[in-house]
This record gives structure tokens, sequence and C-alpha cells, in this order.
């Protein structure tokens, strides 16, 4: 990879003002250190044809990608394991109703989604994912042992609240964890890959829970506490595991040269440089040479602050809107699949094993999809049409309920589930896309995945019990609900990137200063929201 080398020298800037920033000069960059980067550039130029990025790129996936998909399809596991116990006999056993039932499957997404910001921003407090994400893990799978020992509802209903605590921070740490290595356009394949491990985990769920439960009356147990008890062993053994091998932040890592570390770097500086993002016409109208002693540490940019800027932003909340279309029956259908096969007169066994087909499916589909809309760097095109999928998928399975044709509602299932899973990663890269600077992409990802995951509040009682038009009703009108954000922020993000380029030809902002662009972020009128 060969680029222009930089006209113009650079000194080493003050320590106290060392950075990470965005380009701004067409043809200088600054990348130095701070937190975020503690990688400093000894010589920040532009020639880096000595670094072979494709390399550098298979360096990161290898090290990187299979970790964060098993950790994050034990989560998926531990979380939505109750459902293949229900069916195993864990409410007769405890002697829960259904609204009981239902109630534990609420408290875990009330403690998730409220613990998903904190946990973020303690995340980008301690500065380590290496610490910080197994630490969680090992916690969280302890109290899953607990859960397969419990007696009552009421400890079934705790160690579900705990349960939420500790999961929290998981995919919002692992998420941003992935935008400290790969640019804008590289994202959702990557994210793809892990979150394919959830749909993995829908399928490995069934064919686990269907062996385990072979072990009723062993120790004393019935199956479905052995699903609990197992499933919870391994996530503490990953976990203790994970200390050891899971990879921290670029700055640290020890698979990467020096040299390749500051290349990482220099990416993601000029991920959202002028050159990309402006066309000539524009670039040409100003030629910055920047005073880099007028430049802050991103520290001085505090998490508060970063919080405060990702409420104070309209198109938030419909990306909130977006994950609500997409995380809402998601939940209800991973909640509740097991118990509508069964309804079709299936046996538990073999109710537990025709899941395995529609997860395996949904788990290629999301990471084929995912390559190719980083190929088209478009996110909004693939969720809107993974949602119109969906809608129909909804609507076959209300057919097949009201018509009692068991084999219209499986095949309904089967396409909608593929379709969320599938659009499930972009809608979280289409978030992280559009905020610029670290804390507050760290922050606004939180707040969607966060606020958006109280979905799973009210999911969990979509589905009652002795039918389910409500639940695939319900569920088809969030979906609609997520087409229509769809398009109201590409329409949106359409407008505000032709106005900012209009101001630039303008000269709307001649005596606006470097450091000020910098703290603008995502407001800067370089920055190009992604569609």
């Amino acid at each position: 990879m060969t680029l222009d080398k930089a006209e113009t020298p650079i000194e080493k800037p003050e320590a106290e003002y060392a950075t990470e920033v965005n380009t701004i000069n067409r043809d200088t960059t600054l990348v130095t250190s701070n937190n975020d980067s503690d990688c400093y550039f000894e010589k920040p130029d532009d020639d880096w044809s000595d670094v072979d990025e494709k390399q550098v790129l298979k360096k990161i996936d290898w090290h990187l990608l299979p970790l964060v998909s098993v950790l994050y399809l034990l989560a998926y596991l531990d979380r939505g394991n109750i459902g293949n116990a229900k069916i195993e006999g864990l409410a007769e056993d405890l002697n829960i109703d259904g609204n009981q039932y239902n109630i534990c499957l609420t408290v875990f997404f009330i403690t998730y989604a409220l613990f998903e910001v904190p946990s973020n921003m303690l995340l980008k407090k301690i500065g380590s994912q290496k610490i910080y994400i197994p630490s969680i893990m090992l916690a969280w799978g302890i109290v899953m042992v607990c859960m397969g020992v419990v007696q009552n509802y009421h400890g079934l209903l705790v160690t579900r609240l705990l349960l939420g605590v500790f999961e929290s921070g998981l995919f919002p740490g692992l998420s941003y964890g992935l935008t400290r290595y790969y640019c804008r356009g590289e994202l959702q394949f990557r994210q793809a890959m892990f979150y394919s491990a959830a749909s993995i985990a829908g399928a490995f769920s069934g064919l686990l829970a269907f062996a385990i439960a072979k072990m009723n009356g062993i120790g004393g147990y019935e199956g479905w506490r052995w699903i609990f008890i197992l499933e919870g062993l391994l996530t503490v053994a990953v976990a203790v595991l994970a200390f050891f091998i899971m990879p921290d932040y670029p700055d640290t890592v020890k698979f990467l040269t020096t040299r390749e570390k500051e290349f990482v770097h220099w990416r993601l500086a000029n991920d959202n440089n002028l050159k990309k993002n402006v066309n000539d016409s524009t670039t040409d109208k100003r030629h910055y040479q920047p005073d880099f002693k007028n430049f802050k540490d991103e520290d001085d940019i505090s998490l508060k602050e970063s919080l405060i800027r990702s409420l104070k932003d309209w198109q938030l909340y419909l990306h909130i809107l977006v994950f609500y279309s997409i995380a809402t029956p998601t939940y209800s259908v991973a909640l509740s699949l097991p118990s509508v096969i069964k309804n079709m007169n299936y046996t538990s066994s073999i109710a537990q094993l025709m899941t395995i087909p529609i997860y395996v499916t949904a788990s290629i589909s999301s990471v084929i999809q995912a390559y190719f809309s980083d190929k088209a760097a478009n996110r909004s095109l693939f969720i809107g049409g993974n949602l119109i999928v969906v809608i129909i998928g909804f609507a076959m399975a209300i057919a097949g309920q009201e018509t009692d044709t068991p084999g219209v509602i499986y095949a309904g299932c089967f396409i909608a589930v593929i379709s969320l899973y599938s659009s499930f990663s972009g809608c979280i890269i289409f978030c992280g896309n559009n905020l610029a600077n670290s804390k507050k992409r760290a922050v606004g990802m939180a707040v969607q995945i966060g606020l958006g995951n109280f979905a799973g509040a009210f999911a969990s009682n979509f589905y009652k019990p002795g039918g389910f038009t409500l639940g695939h009703g319900l569920s088809l009108g969030f979906a609609a609900m997520g087409v229509v954000s769809c398009i109201i922020l590409v329409i949106g993000y359409q407008i505000i990137n032709k106005k900012r380029e209009q101001d630039l030809n303008n000269g709307k902002y001649d005596e606006v200063t470097d450091q000020e662009f910098f703290r603008m972020g995502d407001k800067s009128p370089y920055f190009r929201y992604t569609l």
C-alpha cells in the first residue's frame, strides 16, 4: 500500500498535547499518543509502502475474531438456555406459573439494559478489555452454575437479575473494541463474524440441551439443572483462559510489530479524512497548516461530556428505534422458538433439534450479507431489506397459526430469524460508523445497545402459552417501525452531508481553528455520515 508522502516535515509535539486526531491537512497527519493510542509516531509520514495492509488485517482477524466469537457464543448461550430448560421441566420442578416465568425472563433484560452504559464507561476508565471482559465473564459463569441449584422462584429471579448485570458489559465492550482496530468500512463483516456466534449459539443450545437433558437424575439433579451447571462451568473455564490469551488494544499487543501498530493507528486517524470524504473541488478550498501545540489531549473531552453529546443527537434515538425493531423480535423468538415448534405437536427433543437448521442458516447469511455491506459501504439498504423480509416471515407465521398449518409457521419463523440475525450487526455498526471520537463512540454505542435492550423486557412477554399469533403480530409491527426509522435516517444523513459540502464550498468555516474542528467530532463539516 503506497500513499503520497507528506510535503511538510512534522515536528514531534509536546507530550502533554499528544493526541489522536483525524486528518485536517490534506497532506499531513498527526497521530500520537493518549490513553486510547499509546503508540507514538516517531516519524508520522504517509509512506507505508513497507507495510502489507492485508497481512496486518489478517493478523488482527486471527488473534481477535475467534476468541470474541467464542465469548459472545457463551454469553448468548447462557442468557437463552432458560428457554431450553423450560421445556425440560424447569417450571414444573420449581412450581412457577407462566407469569412468574415471564418475570424471570424480563428482569434479565432490565439489569442488562441498565448496566450497559455504566459498564462501557467503566471499561473506558479501566482502559483494558483484557482485564475487564474476562472478569465479568467469570462472574456470570458462576451465576449460571448457581442457577442450576436454585430451589424456587425467588432463587431463579435473583440469578437472572445478576446474570443481566454481569453480561451487560460484553456486547458493547466487544463492539467498541473492534472500533479500535478496524476502519468504518471493515467493521460490519467483523462484527457479523462474532455476532454470528449468537446464531450458532441458538443451534448449539438446542443440540447441547438435547444431549445434557439425558443426564436427568445423575447426582440427584434434573436434566434442566445440568444444562445450567455444565454451561456455566464451561463459561468459567473460558473466562480463566481469556485472562491469558485475550488481546488488549493495539498499542499493547505482541502480535503486531511497532511499525504495524503505528500503521493501525494511522489508518484509524485517516478513516474519515478530508481526501476520502470530500470531493477535490472542496478540498482545494483550504490547505491547513495545523499548529500542533494547540491540540489538547482527547481526555479533556470527558466521558460525561461524551454522554451528554450522544444524548443530544437526534439520530441516536432513531438508531435506538432501529435496534428495537430488530432486538425485540429477535429476543422474543430466541426465548420462545422451542416452545413455538413444540406447540406444532412435536416432542421436546425434536423441537430442540428443529431449531438447529434455522440458526445455522442465519449464521451463514449474516456473515455473507455483512461482507457485501462493507463492500458497498452501505448499512441502511441491508438493514431495511432484511426487515421487509422479517415482516413477510411473521405474516406467514400468523397465516400458518390461523390455518393450523405447521409447515407455514416453521417456514415463516425460518426466514424471519435469518433476516433478524443478518441485520443485527449492521444495526450496531450503522450507529458506530456515525459517531466520532472514541469516547463518544464508546458511550453512544452503549446507549444504543443499553436502551435498545429494554426491548427484551417486554419481548419476553410476547408469546403466551396456547397461541402465538399475538407474538408474531407484535414482532411484525416492530419490524415495520424499523423500516420507517431507516428511511428517516437515510434522508436526514443525505441532507446533512450535502449541506456540509455546500458550507465548505461557501467558506463558512474559514475562520474555524483546527482544535475546534477536532472537538466537533462527527459535527465537523469534514465528517460524512455513512448511509
